[in-house]
């Protein structure tokens, strides 16, 4: 009798295709293992359990919750949302009216937009020069990537990981390679949790410790600024109407995340009389979005599509990517400081990372490492926040040169 019930739990339709599909386990070791390093280790949490949940809701047999790819074959993108969920279920509606849209990744972008100041960028606005050298990581890996035979747009989508943005490299993979959001999201969001990491191993190699201890408010002392904003609370209002008009009129393409940021932190700074569209934005919104972002992204990532080399080569890619925009920031400092009186600790360009505030936390650290007077992080912000700019306008530029 007991043998007939084993018999029977063996051949239940879920257990049976796991035994003859091993590498559905994989992916189902990929899930347990960033539900791990988000829960034990606190590395993105707020995305990573959610994209690992996905994981394993898609990769168990028999639950059909996996994201369909659109082909010729199923005409899937030709149906209508109520005749996808009907054939193809919830996580197939979530993702095709969510995700294939591009609708929640400049809805997140709103929410980060109401929950950053700008006044540490406008305070010091020549660093922010820093925060777009800092994406050269982009445009370096997009041209390895087609050297090594990707097509341009997968290129593209996978250089933009050197923006060191999420919902950027979502945004972009959804519109220039779909077929590689998951590996893509999941080599993003996995480097933005080791920015603690990455940082302090590029800093190693490339910045001296004379160096590391240039101390900016020394600097400031000895060289003051000529210009200071006298009424900042005006300015910051006025700063993310005047950048919007900007970049709609050049760079169009950019204005779905460039527009919802700077929306959201206008609603920000307008204060009291739009606190209830901020609370919704910073609170509501961002946090719905996120969760089912990290849902519908988890969703994609089937064993037939993700355990691939180039998924390999994505996370590799992603890390070079990473690594180059850290390497560019520092050395467009010391471009600069070569020809300054006024010189600029190479942290700052390290900084230019869109990964808002860990790179500037983290290089505020590494300076006070080496001279505990030496506090960075105003400065660091600045360049930190025009990285998110930065990279939603490289994105942009992309889109609308390849899309």
């Amino acid at each position: 009798m007991e043998q007939l019930n084993l018999k029977r739990i063996l051949q239940m339709p879920g257990i049976d295709e796991l035994i003859q599909e091993p590498q559905t386990l994989g992916m189902l070791l990929i899930g347990f293992v960033l539900l791990y390093l988000a829960i034990k280790k606190k590395y993105e949490p707020l995305l990573l359990v959610p994209i690992a949940f996905g994981i394993l809701m898609a990769n168990f047999p028999g639950a059909n919750l996996a994201v369909v790819p659109a082909t010729e074959e199923n005409g899937i993108s030709l149906l209508s949302l109520p005749e996808i969920a009907s054939r193809y279920g919830i996580m197939n509606y979530l993702y095709y009216a969510l995700i294939k849209t591009g609708l929640l990744p400049p809805l997140i972008f709103m929410g980060v937009g109401a929950m950053t100041d700008f006044g540490p960028m406008l305070r010091n606005l020549r660093l922010a020069f820093f925060g777009a050298a800092a994406q050269i990581g982009i445009f370096t890996v997009m041209i390895g990537a087609v050297l090594m035979g990707f097509p341009l747009k997968d290129a593209a989508a996978l250089g933009i990981i050197g923006g060191a943005d999420g919902p950027t490299a979502i945004y972009t993979s959804i519109i220039l390679a779909p077929h590689l959001l998951g590996p893509i999201a999941i080599a993003a969001y996995s480097y933005m949790a080791l920015v603690p990491v990455i940082i302090p191993l590029v800093v190693r190699f490339s910045i001296t410790k004379k160096e590391l201890r240039i101390n900016m408010k020394e600097q400031d002392r000895l060289h003051p600024d000529k210009m200071q904003i006298k009424d900042l609370k005006t300015v910051k209002i006025l700063f993310p109407i005047v950048v919007t008009v900007v970049v709609l009129l050049l760079v169009p393409s950019a204005a779905p995340l460039v527009g919802m940021l700077l929306f959201g932190n206008l609603i920000k700074e307008i204060g009291p009389d739009t606190g209830r569209l901020f609370q919704a934005a910073s609170e509501t919104i961002l946090n719905a979005s996120t969760i089912f972002l990290g849902l519908c992204i988890g969703a994609t990532m089937g064993a037939s599509t993700f355990l691939q080399l180039q998924t390999l080569q994505i996370v590799a890619g992603g890390f070079l990517a990473f690594s180059i925009s850290i390497l560019g920031g520092i050395m467009a400092v010391k471009v600069y400081n070569f020809f300054a009186k006024k010189k600029i600790n190479p942290l700052i360009g390290a900084s230019g990372l869109s990964a808002v505030p860990m790179s500037s936390r983290v290089v505020n650290e590494i300076a006070l490492k080496h001279d505990s007077q030496n506090h960075l992080l105003q400065y660091a912000m600045s360049s930190n926040i025009s990285g998110v700019i930065g990279s939603a306008v490289a994105a942009g530029v992309l889109i609308a040169l390849l899309g």
